[in-house]
């Protein structure tokens, strides 16, 4: 990948369907391709995650790394969703609700995704027309 400094990447859990969905419903409305991903199970991913200590390499949440800071959580997805094109913005008013509650809310679902949504045995390889969005 050519130009990684200017953009915000996405870590997510590469076998997870609703992972998956939620990656191509960004690349979507990602007009200004600010993002680039790569699967929590990837080499790259665990390159990054070196930088930060903290952060253990668990898949039960989307990461944002934007400007050298670690997101995950609810506020990864309100953060990635207000930098969506449309009407996407509107859902960062979330962030008025307390982050213990909004954390609560997207472990639960976190934890169900596999049961409710499903999972894949290998992670997802991306179509040639958005190769170049991934890391690997």
């Amino acid at each position: 990948m050519n130009n990684i400094k200017n953009k915000s990447i996405i870590l997510f859990d590469g076998v997870c369907n609703l992972c998956n969905a939620s990656v191509n419903f960004i690349i979507k409305h990602d007009k200004k391709e600010r993002f680039i991903f790569a699967s929590l199970q990837s080499d790259a991913a665990k390159e990054i995650l070196l930088h930060f200590p903290a952060k253990k390499n668990k898949l039960d949440s989307v990461l944002l790394v934007e400007n050298n800071v670690i997101y995950d959580k609810s506020t990864a997805a309100l953060l990635i969703s207000s930098k969506l094109s449309g009407g996407f913005k509107l859902v960062s008013i979330f962030k008025l609700i307390p982050k213990f509650i909004r954390d609560a809310i997207y472990d639960f679902i976190a934890k169900n995704r596999y049961a409710w949504f499903g999972k894949k045995e290998t992670c997802m390889l991306p179509a040639p027309e958005i190769k170049n969005r991934f890391l690997e």
